[in-house]
């Protein structure tokens, strides 16, 4: 299987040139890595009986059953590390758990061996090693590569927090949604344990027993801060790790909350709002090395198949646009999701804080057309949308939408890439509207508090938010309601008798006499607007925590 071999296309990883990057030189000299991923033993089963049965009803797989029935055929891998040796590439990892191999080798290595042209290109944001077109692999591996990643590192994901606005920005158009004056004038935030009050979160679960896996993209903690932090809380410190894993990234914190390249503020935000509503849960934060698909792929592999760690829960604060994104990493994430789902695993993830564009405005790849966040895109992850509450007291008084203007608030749509699940069959109303196209997955599953205007108390690289006297307020963005949904699942969790695991068919069932959801009616985000049941804002509500675990128990 040398590089002469004849060559075919490799399925889905098709990649086209960004519409505001130019080629700048050849690739960079030296080693990196390429991750090659492999098929399953046998397909994946369908989830949609599993994936209505009752909490006590399910059966899940051990990551070592999961392993060992849907894992990679030895001889597969074996012949993608052949392939690797013939064409002058290293072997440096292979796991059939998780179906991967990791090579490394030169950009001229590289070429040769997946008949790619891999250049330097510019964009006004970053500097990247980029391909065009397709991946080409030996007719041989045809059926059994099933993806190929790390040839082009352009940083796909981006976290999903809104920080470094002026009081007056953040609170621009939901002063006049109807917010307060108080929460106008004196934005104070709310602390995670306030939030888990105000949404009625189970009183006598803590999530003992739970194991919540972190995901980030970059970025670090410092334990002390941590500590610092839910010390001023009133609550002991829940017992925060790290992973690592091969291709993983290191916990490196920056030394400036305000810069906006340090993602520091994304890892603090998580950690502390899902270690505030669930001190009991052990929380271990996965870092990558870079915001990259096969960054993004392979920590998620790695949490998915830990069998050291064993998260059960598992929120994801970053994403993009599912158009920027590949085929092949689409749909090989979407199978570890798949996979999560068999071992009892509850993955949340953040909608997104661009509104129904899910570009920035200035973003010169953005068409003016309305799209979706990936991975909550996926119909096999719970995507978590975003509103601003005004509180009165202990309850809140009006929850509406988070929409600060265009192209800036909750995420949520419809996918363009994924078909309507059967637990949406209820939902047919809510078509594409821009452009105009089939009723597919909707977007999100569920919501909770995100906005800036009335964000969370949040402790980062020395710096509080809010901040008065720098103008800074609480910290936002759909990002806090994905830890805050795994922190909720954790307590819930604790209550029933099997992990509730993949639970989203379970969510849509819900009777709304239960009243497990505050329905969200009023707001847009953009293209998409508020209303009875289920919508294309905040999905079917924020949460009422006690009603909701009182609904999975019967």
């Amino acid at each position: 299987m040398s590089a002469s071999a004849k060559q075919v296309p490799l399925p889905g990883a098709t990649k086209h040139r960004q519409k505001n990057a130019e080629v700048v030189g050849e690739a960079s000299a030296g080693d990196f890595n390429v991750t090659v991923m492999v098929r399953h033993k046998q397909p994946l089963p369908s989830m949609e009986e599993h994936a209505n049965l009752k909490p006590h009803e399910r059966k899940y797989l051990s990551r070592e059953e999961q392993a060992s029935a849907y894992g990679a055929d030895p001889a597969d891998i074996a012949k993608v590390e052949a392939f690797a040796r013939e064409n002058g590439l290293r072997v440096v990892h292979s796991d059939p758990a998780q179906r991967s191999v990791i090579l490394s080798g030169n950009a001229e290595t590289f070429q040769k061996a997946f008949g790619v042209q891999l250049k330097t290109y510019r964009t006004p944001e970053h500097t990247y090693r980029g391909r065009e077109g397709d991946i080409f692999i030996p007719q041989e591996l045809s059926g059994i590569v099933t993806s190929v990643t790390g040839l082009d590192n352009r940083q796909f994901a981006k976290p999903h927090v809104r920080v470094h606005r002026s009081v007056a920005q953040a609170m621009g158009a939901s002063g006049s949604a109807g917010a307060s004056a108080k929460a106008l004038h004196d934005p104070v935030g709310f602390s995670p344990i306030q939030i888990a009050g105000l949404y009625n979160f189970p009183k006598t679960q803590d999530g003992t027993g739970q194991t919540i896996g972190i995901l980030e993209l970059g970025g670090g903690f410092r334990q002390s801060e941590l500590t610092t932090y839910f010390s001023s809380l009133g609550i002991k410190s829940p017992t925060v790790t790290t992973a690592s894993f091969p291709n993983g990234g290191t916990n490196s914190p920056g030394a400036n909350a305000l810069d906006p390249q340090n993602p520091d503020v994304e890892v603090m935000l998580d950690i502390q709002v899902a270690g505030s509503v669930a001190p009991g849960a052990q929380i271990v934060v996965y870092f990558a090395p870079d915001a990259s698909d096969q960054s993004f792929l392979g920590v998620m592999n790695a949490m998915v198949h830990d069998a050291v760690n064993r998260p059960n829960i598992i929120s994801i604060s970053w994403g993009g646009p599912e158009d920027e994104t590949t085929d092949q990493f689409r749909n090989e994430f979407d199978q570890l999701l798949q996979s999560a789902a068999q071992m009892g695993i509850t993955v949340c993830s953040a909608a997104g804080d661009n509104g129904s564009a899910d570009f920035a405005a200035n973003d010169a790849n953005w068409d003016h057309h309305a799209h979706v966040d990936f991975p909550s895109s996926s119909p096999n992850i719970l995507a978590c949308g975003g509103t601003q509450i005004t509180a009165s007291k202990t309850a809140i008084s009006k929850e509406i939408v988070w929409h600060d203007g265009p192209n800036d608030g909750t995420g949520g749509g419809v996918s363009r890439k994924f078909p309507q699940p059967a637990y949406q069959n209820n939902i047919d109303k809510q078509a594409a509207v821009n452009p105009a196209g089939p009723v597919m997955r909707g977007v999100p599953d569920v919501a909770g508090d995100a906005a800036p205007g009335s964000g969370y108390q949040v402790l980062c690289d020395g710096q509080r938010f809010p901040d008065a006297s720098q103008s800074l307020p609480p910290v936002g963005g759909t990002s806090a309601v994905a830890p805050l949904w795994a922190g909720l699942m954790a307590r819930i969790n604790q209550g029933l008798p099997n992990p509730a695991g993949f639970v989203n068919a379970l969510l849509y069932k819900v009777p709304a006499s239960a009243a497990a959801f505050n329905n969200i009616t009023t707001g847009n985000n953009g293209d998409y607007k508020a209303g009875k049941g289920w919508n294309a804002c905040t999905g079917l509500g924020s949460p009422n925590g006690q009603n909701l675990l009182k609904a999975l128990q019967s």
